[in-house]
């Protein structure tokens, strides 16, 4: 089964991209993967990678599928938005490897094999009424 994209492949004035769609817990992250390189920059909100990623396991989550691939060069914009910084960077890696199996193929069987085209369902458990959070009680005092 394909993965889910917003559009395959669009043309702009900067050049031929691909876009796909990534999520995780409460972030989403609409990642356009351009097609003519210039480079590697992975550009997110409008702030470098390095910038809006200060930890390193982080900007190793978001550069993976790069890393499994052999890729040297690549043009990435990414808007997120929502959730937290791991929930980000994990969106983040699910978009750039949709975008990377719309561009070529050939790259799924690898991408899949590391999880990296799964999308991740586990979300924050919901507040039940009477408790303090999802499953803990009140505290019980005797006097």
């Amino acid at each position: 089964m394909p993965p889910k994209t917003t559009k395959t492949s669009k043309t702009t004035k900067g050049g031929r991209y691909f876009e796909a769609t990534g999520r995780r817990k409460n972030a989403v992250a609409r990642v356009r993967l351009h097609a003519v390189k210039s480079g590697s920059s992975v550009i997110i909100n409008d702030k470098e990678l390095k910038d809006y990623f200060p930890v390193e396991k982080q900007r190793r989550v978001v550069l993976a599928p790069f890393e499994t691939l052999s890729m040297k060069e690549y043009d990435v914009t990414v808007k997120a938005l929502g959730g937290g910084v791991a929930g980000q960077a994990d969106a983040i890696r699910l978009g750039i490897s949709r975008a990377l199996v719309l561009m070529n193929p050939v790259w799924r069987t690898p991408l899949k094999v590391l999880g990296y085209l799964k999308r991740d369902p586990r979300m924050v458990e919901r507040k039940k009424p009477g408790l303090r959070k999802a499953r803990r009680p009140q505290q019980w005092r005797k006097r």
